[in-house]
């Protein structure tokens, strides 16, 4: 990062944002790449660009795109959201998105995108899904985005390469300061078309930024070197779990597929255990404990360690 060659990304004169975009691109397939500040922006972005004043996108009701990105997509740019239920995959289901699209009459808001999430809650959605989705979704003419904020975490899961995945979808988000541990960004990636069109937006919206290599070349190395290491927070993810659920104290959402152990444990006892791990050194904020590169196999063992301790004493 200190040794980045930088210029104004405003201008797309930045040669380190360059060629990072242009990774980006590659790796998923897609035409062109935009270089954003967070996640959020890339989704709201993708949202403004696929869409019009009036118009709808359908999305899971847990979703971030929908629950956890303030309204951007409604507040910014006048675009309904019709949230509809994921079912135990983590997947939008065919015939639930089929039920909710509006028909062409000047009532209803129209019906132009759907937005899936992979992973969500840690759940990888399956290959065989995405095929029927993206064919259902070009019958009708919607557009298709997924949030990818873990999207490596499913390739490397399903033991694929990116691009199975991003072909099913107009666009796709790519978070770089998750799973792939730079320290700021994320990517949308797509059409020409739509690139440009979401770089307007993000001028817009102020994520226009100036001498930017010095973060994308942060997410250089990421995506050149942390990919595969996600399979080691799969790893991390299935011993802490499977040491849980041997304590008759614990119980467990589900068994983690990627990196999240889901906890299922009541308020009171969950913050009692919070309270515990802090004394302890371990800070804890939710019952969705997500592994990642700063977690070592040492921090694990002592995690199991901790929660033994509590299994026995309270």
């Amino acid at each position: 990062m200190a040794a980045a060659e930088t210029g104004d990304d405003v201008y797309g004169e930045d040669p380190t944002v360059i060629q990072l975009e242009k990774l980006a691109a590659s790796l998923t397939g897609k035409e062109a790449a935009l270089f954003v500040s967070s996640g959020t922006q890339g989704n709201l972005l993708a949202l403004l660009s696929h869409c019009e004043r009036g118009d709808e996108y359908i999305a899971g009701n847990d979703a971030h795109t929908y629950r956890f990105e303030a309204g951007g997509g409604a507040v910014l740019g006048g675009i309904q959201p019709q949230p509809i239920p994921f079912n135990e995959r983590g997947e939008l289901e065919i015939e639930a998105i089929r039920q909710v699209i509006k028909p062409d009459d000047y009532h209803f808001a129209k019906t132009k995108l759907v937005c899936l999430e992979n992973t969500t809650a840690g759940k990888v959605l399956a290959l065989d899904y995405l095929s029927e989705f993206s064919d259902f979704a070009r019958s009708l003419g919607l557009g298709r985005h997924l949030d990818g904020a873990r999207v490596f975490n499913a390739s490397v899961q399903l033991g694929v390469d990116v691009k199975e995945i991003s072909q099913y979808f107009d666009s796709m988000s790519i978070c770089l300061s998750k799973g792939l541990a730079a320290p700021v960004g994320s990517l949308l990636v797509g059409s020409n078309e739509l690139i440009l069109k979401a770089r307007r937006w993000r001028k817009m919206v102020g994520g226009g930024m100036r001498q930017a290599g010095i973060l994308a070349a942060a997410g250089i190395y990421a995506l050149e070197h942390n990919i595969n290491r996600l399979a080691e927070d799969h790893r991390h993810a299935s011993e802490l779990a499977k040491a849980l659920a041997q304590l008759s104290s614990f119980k467990l959402l589900s068994m983690p597929i990627t990196n999240m152990v889901l906890l299922d444990l009541e308020a009171g006892r969950f913050k009692s255990l919070q309270q515990y791990l802090a004394d302890n050194g371990v800070k804890t904020s939710t019952q969705r404990w997500v592994m990642h590169r700063d977690v070592s196999s040492a921090n694990i063992d002592q995690l199991i360690e901790l929660c033994r301790n509590f299994d026995q004493r309270f």
